[in-house]
């Protein structure tokens, strides 16, 4: 039985299926940026998938997964 402080650590899988999220979010964010699309919808995607990625990246579970593009993400 899990305690207050037990840290639970996503399985292979998960740990996977949270890489490929946030290469969905790389993508939205590179298509609305190549879009120059500056509405209040594509800005506020851009800034929740930005702020997802943020979140993201700072877990401790990862492994040796290349944040490169992730980065470009963040940063553009």
């Amino acid at each position: 039985m899990p305690t207050e402080n037990t840290i639970e650590v996503p399985s292979t899988e998960e740990i996977a299926q949270h890489y490929k999220a946030m290469g969905d979010s790389v993508a939205l964010i590179n298509e609305i940026i190549a879009s120059g699309d500056t509405d209040e919808e594509s800005v506020d995607t851009l800034t929740r998938n930005k702020e997802h990625l943020t979140l993201m990246k700072a877990k401790d579970f990862w492994g040796n997964e290349d944040f490169t593009a992730i980065d470009g993400a963040i940063n553009a």
